[in-house]
């Protein structure tokens, strides 16, 4: 009998934890704890994981382990799969019934009616934050149990589930202590984007799976000395309105309920061997936190970006459970909260999936009882710019890859006066997976009036970031297309003419292709107007760079005021982590994907040594970089006030030998004022501020490709003051309107004031849109760009 199939009385008198586990032989370094938990323990280690699995499932004939893609840093990532032996090798055949819910929901809930006994797919999904451990060890345990035991709870709940365990969601941060993977992600902030490797799995096992139930296991979330611990969504307001949320409403809040009974129900059990640390006592838990039903606001489930509300538009009751602590207790907490939930759903499971099978239903019928009139548009038609598709294609693939159906016109149409030719495509709204289409493809809306503040973002268009046109059908017109559906995308780029070349300013790929021409010897020159020009004919590497781009490069004169362009030696300013996150790291990506080589410096770093042979010097980040740090954070900044004199220093003397200097972001516009690099007023908005926003771009090289009014992202809103000797690139739109989406109160302030400025007198650049957030904002990438080529 294993450990944890044994009574809870056994529990309290040995550590729920595991014993005798090896350590092995790694070629990379392993953390033995976080600087921000104020708990620790001996968690099981990642090097451990696929021995410790073989170990605990070896006399098993329930279990399937596979490795499922790669981390960002290039690490195994383990899903294991449980299920009683008759439903082992039957996966592709419930997974085919699944896939039949999205095509004829009615259909599989009248097969649902006749087979009571079909077996329903739970994820449960570790430590996708590196530094929350317990999650990844209480899956350890729950696999040990299901695995291995044979009590009646046990066996029902594998007669009535496939549970899919993601077994460490992030191992780069299981590795090295961190929140975030190797490239300095959230991951937990990426289920809009998928831009991550790891975040490209997660979404791949829902999109193959499309569970029930999903569970995302962090930490920590305690009250001390308090009776309530713990936290179990569902969440506040305000709801993302493009859920079917009394569905889930119909079920969560009792599901949530059950996993805090179950955790109660054991609290004698817990060990409390971290009570004078955390303050917490197990033993006197009365409740946990159930922010539907405790809070009013706070901890909401508007945007897509976090796992478990992003399942929810794949049909799943989807929760994060925050455990209490960082220990073995906080292991046990957690193991409870899913065995809670397992129960509840082996009881229910007949009428939740006719529910889940019910989103799916309203979606093809195009039927939506609780929104208002008109709400989901009848289609979205995106045209393709013949010249630079890029954006386009990419969005095309990303929504394919999210499991919504793209369709292409068979034959040339027309919609409001415009003709689209043969080909265009279109995201017809009556599909199973409707909502997560619209929440994608939308404007979104203000809601700066509905709450206090946003836990997160509020606004995320990807037609509006990321650089393509979503033409709006609406409910009640009578449009209709002759479409099938988009099965395969051609991305390969065209080279016509004989040279020279022109790449106009359009999009990431462009920018990226003009690089990698520079890389690669071709004369690359820069007009006034911003675009790129080959001085060069027809080559075998010219096309295939070409080809690769997905661009179509045209035959057109080099205009004599056009620049060369080197190959820049491009330095950004390194975030080790504050506050458990990399603030440079968005920038960094951006850059990257331009086609930059980018090298990253400490603070320390450049107080030491300076910047060498740096072209350009970008600060993205929190403005605490140049600060003298303290606690957890302490080695991420300066030693010393010594020491941030000495980077002052140091900055301001590669500025005023020539150097580029760049700051992208308020926290780097506020340290640049900090460092004596700015006469400019600085002004910023709330921390908890973000949104699209409309900005008035001036004809300049800084907004080379940019419309007269556009769009801009902001997360802390900045705006700029007292310019007299500044180029004011682009201001905020000057109307009231200027706010088109997202939470930001007291925001007329900004209204009409610059958000790009450059010295007039030095070589200094100010941005104040988040134009590399996230590896999000593709559109406003160029803006970097840019500034990097602008004289």
């Amino acid at each position: 009998m294993s450990m944890l199939s044994a009574p809870y009385a056994v529990l309290a008198e040995a550590p729920f934890q595991w014993h005798n586990v090896n350590v092995y032989e790694t070629s990379y370094q392993e953390q033995n704890e976080s600087l921000f938990n104020s708990e620790n323990y001996n968690f099981v280690k990642y090097s451990q994981l696929e021995a410790k699995l073989k170990e605990v499932t070896q006399n098993s004939n329930r279990v399937t382990i596979e490795k499922r893609g790669v981390s960002s840093d290039g690490h195994d990532m383990f899903v294991v799969t449980v299920s009683d032996p008759e439903a082992k090798g039957k996966f592709g055949k419930y997974q085919a019934i699944r896939k039949q819910m999205l095509k004829n929901p009615a259909k599989a809930q009248d097969f649902v009616d006749k087979h009571p006994d079909l077996k329903i797919p739970v994820m449960i999904n570790g430590s996708i934050h590196g530094t929350e451990f317990t999650g990844t060890d209480s899956i350890l345990h729950l696999i040990e149990r299901f695995a291995n035991d044979n009590d009646d709870v046990t066996k029902q709940i594998l007669q009535d589930h496939i549970i899919v365990f993601n077994v460490t969601a992030n191992p780069d941060g299981r590795i090295n202590a961190t929140r975030f993977n190797s490239n300095g992600i959230d991951l937990n902030r990426d289920f809009i984007t998928r831009s991550q490797p790891e975040t490209k799995q997660m979404v791949d096992l829902i999109t193959e799976w499309n569970p029930m139930v999903f569970l995302d296991l962090h930490g920590y979330v305690k009250q001390r000395g308090k009776t309530k611990q713990g936290l179990i969504e569902p969440c506040t307001p305000p709801h993302n309105p493009n859920y079917q949320y009394d569905l889930f409403t119909k079920w969560a809040m009792n599901q949530a309920e059950a996993m805090e009974a179950e955790i109660i129900a054991n609290k004698d059990t817990y060990r409390n061997t971290n009570t004078a640390v955390s303050g917490v006592d197990y033993h006197k838990m009365t409740s946990t936190e159930i922010p539907f039903r405790d809070s009013s606001d706070g901890w909401d489930d508007y945007p897509p970006i976090f796992t478990p509300m992003y399942a929810m538009y794949h049909g799943a009751y989807g929760y994060t459970l925050e455990t209490p602590t960082n220990d073995w207790d906080g292991v046990q907490w957690m193991y409870d909260a899913v065995m809670g939930a397992l129960k509840y759903s082996s009881e229910n499971k007949v009428d939740m999936v006719k529910d889940q099978m019910e989103m799916f239903k309203r979606g093809i019928n195009f039927d939506h009882p609780y929104h208002k009139e008109g709400f989901f548009p009848k289609a979205y038609i995106l045209p393709v710019d013949k010249q630079d598709p890029t954006a386009t294609k990419k969005a095309v693939e990303h929504l394919i890859a999210n499991d919504i159906v793209v369709s292409e016109a068979q034959k040339e149409f027309s919609f409001n006066g415009k003709t689209y030719p043969k080909g265009t495509y279109l995201v017809e709204m009556d599909q199973a997976k409707a909502g997560l289409a619209n929440t994608m493809l939308w404007d979104g809306e203000d809601i700066s009036s509905d709450i206090p503040s946003m836990y997160d973002i509020s606004a995320w268009s990807l037609p509006e970031l990321w650089g393509f046109e979503a033409v709006e059908v609406p409910a009640k017109s009578n449009f209709s297309v002759h479409t099938s559906e988009v099965q395969q995308i051609n991305n390969d780029g065209e080279l016509i003419g004989k040279g020279p070349y022109v790449v106009p300013n359009s999009s990431v790929k462009a920018v990226q292709l003009a690089n990698s021409l520079i890389q690669n010897g071709f004369a690359v020159k820069r007009s006034p107007s911003g675009h790129f020009h080959i001085d060069s004919g027809t080559t075998p590497a010219l096309k295939k760079l070409v080809k690769e781009s997905g661009l179509k490069v045209e035959t057109a004169k080099v205009p004599e005021d056009s620049t060369l362009l080197t190959n820049l030696k491009v330095t950004i300013l390194r975030d080790g982590g504050i506050s458990k996150g990399q603030s440079h790291a968005g920038t960094k990506l951006a850059l990257e994907r331009l086609g930059f080589n980018v090298s990253e410096k400490t603070p320390q770093d450049v107080a030491i040594n300076g910047l060498g042979d740096t072209d350009v010097f970008v600060y993205s980040g929190s403005q605490n970089l140049i600060s003298v740090l303290t606690g957890a954070n302490k080695e991420f900044g300066l030693e010393s006030s010594a020491q941030a004199a000495q980077f002052k220093e140091k900055v301001q003397a590669f500025v005023n030998n020539g150097g580029k200097y760049i700051a992208v972001g308020a926290g780097a516009s506020v340290a640049t004022k900090t460092l004596g690099l700015a006469s400019v007023g600085v002004n910023t908005g709330g921390s908890d501020s973000n949104g699209i926003v409309m900005v008035d771009y001036q004809p300049s090289p800084l907004t080379s490709g940019y419309r007269s009014t556009d769009y801009g992202f902001v997360y802390r809103p900045a705006w700029y003051t007292n310019t007299a000797d500044y180029t004011v690139a682009a201001t905020y739109k000057s109307s009231d309107d200027f706010f088109v989406a997202g939470h930001w109160k007291n925001r007329t302030e900004a209204e009409g004031k610059a958000v790009i400025v450059k010295d007039n007198h030095k070589d200094v650049t100010l941005i104040g849109l988040e134009a590399g957030f996230r590896d999000h904002t593709d559109y406003l990438f160029r803006l970097i760009s840019n500034a990097i080529y602008s004289k």
